[in-house]
């Protein structure tokens, strides 16, 4: 019989299990089993994040540049220069007045969200609060973990790798520090993870749409539409913001809007639509474009509204003192103003190339070979509660061990399981790992560190849950359901595959445990950190 005179999917057995697995959700599971292990995992791990945030009272690395211009933008809506040169917190807070700033825009690199996000703690707290300026990432920290929690449930199909997965981001150190401090990729990894998990709701969504669309009316011709997408569209928002932090958000929002509609056309394909690919294209294709690429591009633009609206700030006259000929003269002055702003930070961006002591190349990062140290000070004797000759206090944006090595293990069976398998879950992964950590390999000229390695961190902790759920195998009421197995077989699978995958998770607990002191500036002996480096390539 032919495809063109099948009957309608409806009666085909199977249609809804081929689109969603079964259920986009886990059934029989009450709020308090589903809510409160992720809850209380992100609990501790806020309680870690915010204990001591103030710790040191100074600006720690690049903080130097985007504490003052989170200030700026607070007092002015606008990065203005920073002519009194000042670099103690203590001065450039305590003296927090308009007049610490000159009156010329400054030249920055980086679009203003992450700062903007930085300045709501800064109002909260105060300005010369190192809580303060510190708190926002903080805030963002806690929150991906319980998001990584639904994340993982809702991919894996189960709360208990869901937990774990949150427990995994909970103890990853480079996250951790991060969350301490206030630089701009924290806040890339949550607006990246957010329209992640936007864009799987919308996969289940669309799916159960389809579903019924195809048991009311068939999967004739190209299939069902679907209709309006509010997930996908908020997606959108949420990688224009991603974008509005650093400029790498637009790798990812390419790489997702690919992955939304490859899984559109996996769905027609389910319900027998051929050409599916075509299908998914004219159907699902435009409609993710539209609600993904434009949607960013107006949602960036809106971030700069503090620099549309003021006078000052860099290059904001440009347009008006350069005035455009032909079809340029239609383009308010504004937008070419910013265009022009936006080429000089690109040029900066790609020609970047001075040397610096903690300079990694991506090959490192995924087995953290170059980490990057925020703060090293040495003390005495009788410093800072220091009780031998010679102490060290450090900050060092370290991925725990454990983690980022079995992560790269399992980064080869998530690359197996996508090519082989044809696993969805596999290639979502795999997607975070194009949109965050691919595109660094067309800069092998320029000075990148491995704490831009924090965005994939979401998708590291991912692959390794991929992998537990391996090990665990499948539940075995539903194994022997499947294939009449014994129980006790079943069980002894069960048993030992967690007993692997509980020892992973607890191991990386025990090494976060261990670097703790180096991830949050303890005063300890000069021979206790130097245990702590356990390659050469660390120190």
């Amino acid at each position: 019989m032919s495809l063109a005179h099948r009957p309608p999917a409806a009666s085909e057995p199977g249609v809804r299990e081929r689109l969603l697995g079964g259920s986009s959700e886990i059934t029989g599971e009450s709020w308090r089993r589903a809510w409160l292990p992720l809850l209380l995992v992100t609990a501790i791990g806020g309680f870690l994040r915010f204990f001591q945030l103030g710790r040191p009272h100074q600006l720690v690395f690049d903080e130097t540049y985007y504490v003052k211009q989170a200030y700026s933008l607070l007092l002015h809506g606008v990065e203005l220069r920073n002519d009194a040169g000042i670099e103690k917190p203590d001065e450039l807070f305590t003296r927090g007045t308009p007049d610490v700033f000159g009156t010329t825009g400054d030249f920055v690199v980086h679009p203003p969200v992450g700062k903007w996000m930085i300045a709501v703690g800064q109002w909260l707290f105060g300005i010369d609060s190192s809580f303060g300026w510190r708190f926002s990432a903080a805030v963002v920290g806690t929150l991906s973990i319980l998001l990584i929690g639904r994340i993982a449930r809702r991919m894996f199909r189960s709360t208990l790798l869901g937990v774990a997965a949150a427990i995994l981001l909970a103890v990853d150190g480079q996250h951790f520090v991060e969350s301490r401090t206030s630089l701009l990729d924290v806040f890339l990894m949550w607006w990246v993870l957010v329209a992640f998990a936007l864009l799987l709701i919308d996969r289940d969504h669309a799916r159960e749409r389809l579903a019924r669309a195809v048991a009311q009316h068939g999967a004739g011709g190209l299939g069902p539409r679907i209709g309006f997408r509010g997930w996908r569209l908020a997606a959108g928002v949420s990688l224009g913001l991603a974008c509005g932090v650093k400029w790498s958000g637009i790798y990812v929002l390419a790489v997702f809007g690919l992955l939304t509609v490859l899984w559109d056309a996996g769905a027609r394909r389910a319900i027998g639509v051929r050409p599916w690919f075509a299908a998914a294209v004219w159907r699902d294709g435009v409609g993710a474009f539209l609600a993904l690429v434009p949607v960013a591009v107006v949602t960036y633009v809106a971030t700069w509204a503090g620099w549309f609206r003021s006078d000052v700030g860099w290059d904001r006259q440009w347009g008006a003192q350069h005035p455009s000929q032909g079809l340029g003269g239609y383009v308010p002055d504004a937008l070419r103003s910013l265009w022009h702003y936006h080429q000089q930070a690109y040029s900066f961006h790609v020609g970047l190339d001075s040397p610096h002591p903690y300079s990694a190349n991506p090959w490192s990062w995924l087995v953290q070979g170059r980490p990057t140290s925020f703060f090293y000070e040495s003390k005495t004797r009788g410093v800072e509660g220091c009780a031998v000759a010679d102490c060290s206090k450090a900050i060092t944006s370290l991925g725990t061990p454990v983690l980022w090595w079995a992560g790269l293990l399992a980064l080869g069976v998530v690359l197996f399981c996508w090519a082989f398998r044809r696993d969805w879950r596999a290639g979502a992964v795999l997607a975070g790992y194009a949109g965050a950590y691919l595109p660094w390999f067309q800069y092998q000229h320029r000075t990148i560190f491995t704490f831009y390695a924090v965005v994939l961190v979401p998708f590291v902790v991912l692959a390794v849950v991929y992998v537990l759920g391996l090990l665990l195998g499948p539940d075995p009421s539903a194994a022997v359901l499947r294939s009449g197995v014994q129980v006790e077989t079943a069980l002894w699978r069960r048993r030992a595959g967690a007993a692997a995958a509980g020892t992973v998770v607890v191991l990386c607990v025990a090494c976060f445990a261990f670097f703790w002191p180096v991830y949050t500036a303890q005063v300890i002996p000069y021979e206790s950190w130097s245990r702590r480096m356990w390659l050469p390539s660390w120190i």
